[in-house]
């Protein structure tokens, strides 16, 4: 795993209510609930390469019910800017119910501010990746926002 630089622009996703206490585009929720990459000391910014792994995981966190209000952001990430890469072979136990492995390394990855972006598996789509971002980075500021777009949700999704 080292310092790499993207060679284009990626378009990612994130989504939450724009009505809600805190902005979609905001570390606030990493900090108060830490996720697999994060501790609350360490906020950071989660998003999805794909709309829909964006969806899925957001369904996962919504335990079988319907969000309300939810509206999604793209979230333009410039060609130049760092990032790096982990997979399931470059981290053993990423994936361990505990989140130990992955959040070990996340706050190191945030501590040491090595680079704005960290493309880790999606622990709910596997083979698709999620984006954690560094919002206390110095590259932060070259990462640009949509304005947020509602989402339409097929209710077959949810329990009944």
């Amino acid at each position: 795993m080292s310092v790499q630089r993207l060679d284009r622009t990626l378009i990612a996703y994130r989504m939450g209510n724009p009505d809600g206490e805190y902005p979609i585009f905001d570390a606030t929720g990493s900090r108060l609930y830490p996720g697999r990459w994060n501790n609350a000391e360490t906020p950071v910014i989660y998003a999805s390469e794909h709309y829909s792994t964006a969806m899925l995981e957001k369904l996962v966190h919504g335990s079988g019910h319907m969000p309300p209000n939810q509206h999604y952001i793209a979230i333009t990430l410039p060609g130049g800017i760092s990032f790096e890469t982990v997979t399931k072979d470059t981290l053993p136990g990423w994936d361990d119910a505990e989140s130990v492995a992955a959040r070990e390394f996340g706050v190191r990855w945030a501590n040491e501010g090595r680079t704005v972006l960290l493309l880790v598996p999606s622990y709910v789509a596997r083979i698709e990746r999620n984006v954690v971002i560094n919002p206390h980075h110095e590259e932060f500021s070259q990462i640009k926002i949509s304005l947020p777009i509602p989402i339409w949700w097929d209710a077959r999704l949810f329990n009944r």
